[in-house]
């Protein structure tokens, strides 16, 4: 009966508040929903910024005008044709007599390319759209390698607090019984101090875990363009499982990515537009036939006229120039980025091995012999036969090797990612 009159009392109030405020009363008590933390798989976040993510969505929308300039090229002819037609009156005297005639003449026009230009226009839009394509696949990876960075680091931050309120929770339980011991008697009053400043010392650390938690959340959620109040709490192992790949298999991938192929693409689409702007020299020859009577004829009479433009003095020398110019800087942005690449892959491997060889030693050789030297040092002090500075020494030592443990394993997942992104390498299950 007490938890229904709260209720009710609760439900009153915040029906006098939507009043006052002329908000809804189901927005109220609904809103401080959206401020709940959601919980996010890397998975989820992937299909989540591939819907939302800025970067991507804006590589997408250059689809529709690729797709339009392949359409107009593919069109039986590039220029449409021209219809024309002319009425005319006159007047004329006869024996005295005006008689009023009218003539109508009809024509059709059509101008042709003779050199080739539909072609290479229709290869150039082909180029350029498998180019667009290809950008939104290296995009599309490129996003995927971001928002795992940026999972990874809350995740790790996540973790950093759980180590380090354990270690707390380890020192608070040291600074309440040396403050036993010193109104005891039994320990200085420098003890007690001690104790109290390491206690504050990791309580300030964890709060400043927390803070850069926040800030990872936050540049997490605008990746994945989440609602502003939302703040993302991710969930899921630090540890990838390690890839069965080798260097070799990623230098060939590296060939392979998709960077690449877009400048290959766009060379080509470089060089069909210089050997398009090289055929417009030649003139379009536009064809024309009139049909119609004609003043001061008596039939119908029919024309076909043919006119051709003479290249004498404009030789389209600046669209030239424009176009060898692009080839050019193509040709050389695709030579720097295949170097670029290679180098990049080679030194992110030899980090990659070298962390994985780091996370051994330190898992298997430094903190097991840490941990037991921190559950000795407790039993010790407990008994009396170490003071408080050998426990806080050895307390500290072992929250510096999860320290380090934890930062090595956090650089080998996102120098696995990063080392994927730059080779473009493509797991067999996502090919498939």
């Amino acid at each position: 009966m007490q938890f229904v009159t709260i209720f009710r009392t609760l439900r009153s109030r915040m029906r006098l508040m939507s009043r006052l405020l002329g908000v809804p009363f189901l927005f109220i008590s609904l809103y401080p929903l959206s401020a709940l933390s959601a919980q996010l798989t890397l998975e989820q976040a992937w299909k989540q910024a591939e819907l939302a993510n800025p970067a991507l969505r804006a590589s997408q929308a250059n689809l529709a005008a690729a797709e339009g300039e392949l359409t107009d090229a593919r069109a039986l002819l590039w220029n449409n044709p021209q219809i024309s037609t002319e009425r005319r009156s006159r007047n004329v005297s006869q024996t005295g007599q005006p008689i009023n005639s009218k003539d109508g003449i009809s024509g059709l026009s059509q101008t042709l390319e003779i050199a080739g230009q539909q072609g290479i226009r229709q290869r150039a839009a082909e180029k350029n759209l498998a180019a667009i394509l290809e950008n939104i696949a290296e995009m599309k990876h490129q996003v995927h390698a971001e928002i795992e960075q940026r999972f990874v680091q809350v995740l790790s931050l996540q973790l950093r607090i759980q180590t380090e309120e354990a270690t707390l929770k380890l020192i608070g339980d040291a600074a309440k019984a040396v403050g036993k011991r010193v109104a005891a008697g039994e320990d200085s009053r420098l003890d007690g101090n001690l104790a109290k400043v390491e206690a504050e010392r990791a309580q300030n650390q964890v709060s400043i875990l927390r803070e850069q938690l926040v800030q990872a959340r936050a540049d997490l959620s605008a990746l994945l363009q989440m609602p502003p109040d939302q703040m993302p709490e991710v969930t899921g192992s630090l540890d990838a499982t390690l890839p069965s790949y080798t260097l070799e298999d990623l230098l060939g991938s590296s060939a392979r990515r998709p960077l690449l192929n877009v400048l290959d693409y766009r060379e080509g689409v470089a060089r069909d537009r210089v050997a398009l702007e090289r055929a417009s020299i030649y003139p379009d020859v536009t064809l024309g036939l009139r049909y119609g009577r004609e003043l001061g004829v008596d039939n119908n009479v029919a024309t076909l006229s043919v006119s051709l433009p003479i290249p004498l003095f404009r030789r389209n020398a600046t669209g030239i120039g424009r176009a060898e110019t692009d080839l050019t800087q193509t040709e050389i942005e695709k030579q720097a980025a295949s170097r670029d690449v290679r180098a990049q892959v080679l030194a992110l491997w030899q980090r990659w091995v070298d962390l994985k060889t780091r996370v051994k030693r330190l898992s298997e050789s430094v903190l097991p012999s840490l941990e037991e030297n921190q559950h000795l040092s407790s039993i010790s002090f407990r008994a009396g036969e170490i003071g408080l500075l050998q426990l806080l020494l050895v307390n500290r030592q072992v929250l510096d090797g999860q320290r380090d443990l934890l930062d090595a394993r956090t650089e080998l997942r996102i120098t696995k990612v990063r080392l994927e992104a730059a080779a473009g390498w493509q797991p067999a299950s996502d090919l498939r």
